[in-house]
């Protein structure tokens, strides 16, 4: 697939070993490790690099021998497996990986991008697979044309950028006509857990490492939320995971309380986002907030076409 220059906006990036350049503008973009790099810092997302490369395959299904991530992909997106053979999707947010090797393993051409330097542990995590490409960029500022993808899904991500809806209206255009994008953000109801909501006033001031050491407290915690009595007070004013897996707990605990940005979005206001873009067949799953729509198949392609011109000057 042709990648765009954010510079001039061009397709046809040319690869060599160490770079892509752009023959229209001459600028260049690195490879480090596999990955070409459209952006040279991490920016608000620098917890998640640490995150992931520290908790690199907890989550891998090929790793734990689950099929966990697998099930709640399909849960979060409503798509089958059988859905995304032969197809191009964009992973908008891929962490280490765990969507994405769903995808390739389901016989998709995938896309996984990054804002953090989590995709060095995506890269490690999906080496070897040919229908993978993965790169660090923002999601803000993407080096893919108008229309470039049949599917696009982005599960737990928005919501820790600094507008979630300005993040999801860029993305949308990267549908080709007919294609369905899938979003999963925080709900509203999370709110309920109003210590959480406080604690994060100071959580994502902390050291990474200090904030990792106390998240390990989700370890025994488990055990305390799950009685009867004091339960009742500690998942409200001391939140943390209630995974069954004891590196799981720890790893959501972290993820919960590390981020500069977590909003909290209704199905309601996120549907909204989805029509006013002209999506059509919204829908909702059940697992909130979770939804979908497809771009018209008569979409306008002026973009498309802007970018095609550029290409060719």
């Amino acid at each position: 697939m042709d990648l765009k220059c954010l510079a001039c906006r061009a397709l046809g990036l040319r690869r060599t070993e160490a770079e892509l350049r752009c023959p229209a503008c001459n600028a260049t973009y690195p490879i480090v490790g596999g990955v070409p790099r459209f952006v040279g810092d991490e920016f608000y997302s620098g917890s998640f690099g640490f995150q992931w490369n520290r908790f690199a395959r907890t989550q891998l299904d090929s790793a734990n021998g689950t099929t966990e991530s697998r099930d709640t992909f399909v849960e979060k997106t409503g798509w089958t497996l059988a859905d995304l053979k032969g197809v191009r999707v964009l992973d908008a947010g891929c962490g280490m990986g765990r969507f994405a090797e769903v995808c390739a393993d389901a016989g998709a051409e995938v896309h996984a991008i990054d804002l953090s330097i989590a995709v060095e542990a995506a890269a490690r995590n999906l080496s070897g697979r040919q229908n993978v490409s993965v790169y660090q960029a923002d999601i803000m500022n993407l080096p893919f044309a108008e229309g470039s993808f049949d599917r696009i899904y982005s599960l737990g991500v928005l919501h820790h950028t600094p507008n979630t809806r300005a993040a999801f209206e860029r993305l949308v255009p990267l549908l080709k006509p007919g294609g369905i994008i899938t979003i999963w953000v925080y709900s509203t109801e999370l709110l309920v857990w109003r210590g959480g909501e406080l604690l994060r006033r100071f959580t994502p001031r902390l050291s990474r490492h200090w904030l990792l050491r106390l998240s390990r407290l989700a370890i025994p915690m488990y055990y305390v939320h799950n009685n009867r009595l004091a339960g009742r007070f500690t998942r409200v004013w001391l939140p943390t995971s209630l995974h069954r897996n004891p590196e799981w707990r720890w790893l959501d605990t972290f993820d919960w309380y590390a981020p500069k940005y977590q909003w909290k979005h209704s199905a309601e206001e996120v549907e909204g986002w989805f029509r006013d873009a002209g999506l059509e067949g919204v829908r909702r799953y059940t697992f909130p907030v979770s939804v979908s729509g497809r771009r018209a198949a008569a979409a306008a392609t002026a973009t498309a076409g802007r970018d095609a011109a550029v290409a060719v000057r």
